[in-house]
């Protein structure tokens, strides 16, 4: 699957929105994801599980996700690649397994996000992860935000995705001569928060 095929699918699916963004960083952006949109149509989800686990490099013996954003999306790589999956969610802002799901120590792990931008609920899996003696060996995304920076080389680990996304941001007071004037639209997963 070609990335312009991804991002036509995630048009299709509105799950890709092109536009004037308020992220819950401050900045402004030109385009918003939310794939909980495309993944919730099980045909777009095997597709997109299907040719994400054809690009990876390895083989692992289990997929974690953080909750809520990658809860399906790792229930489908783990289809994809014949393997289970668990998911790992915030308890007092730490990220944590609950519901009886555990990680065997030296487990290789998948840790897959629907949006890498920061990284930082990956890494939070990930240090989990570790702490409970399981092996992290690779991040996997639908869509790379990060501008061509892996947020998880100082880990030792590699990011791989579908597609690499070309997304301008801003300041406020620095928008493109398009966008002065216009209000942008805030329509992230959480109450207040951003664009992804």
């Amino acid at each position: 699957m070609k990335a312009d095929e991804v991002l036509d699918l995630l048009r299709s699916s509105s799950a890709l929105l092109e536009g004037h963004f308020l992220l819950s960083s401050g900045l402004h952006s030109d385009r918003y994801f939310q794939c909980a949109l495309a993944l919730s149509d099980p045909r777009h989800a095997e597709r997109l599980a299907k040719a994400l686990a054809a690009k990876l490099p390895q083989s692992f013996d289990l997929v974690v996700g953080p909750a809520m954003g990658a809860v399906v999306w790792a229930h489908e790589m783990a289809r994809a690649l014949g393997l289970a999956s668990v998911f790992t969610e915030r308890d007092g802002g730490k990220m944590v397994l609950r519901r009886g799901f555990r990680v065997q120590p030296g487990q290789r792990v998948l840790v897959v996000e629907d949006v890498v931008t920061t990284g930082g609920s990956a890494r939070e899996v990930i240090e989990l992860l570790r702490e409970l003696g399981a092996q992290p060996a690779h991040v996997g995304c639908i869509v790379d935000r990060t501008g061509g920076s892996n947020p998880f080389a100082d880990l030792g680990l590699e990011l791989t995705s579908l597609v690499a996304a070309k997304v301008r941001t801003w300041k406020p007071e620095d928008a493109p001569a398009e966008f002065r004037g216009s209000t942008p639209v805030k329509p992230g997963s959480r109450p207040g928060a951003g664009a992804r």
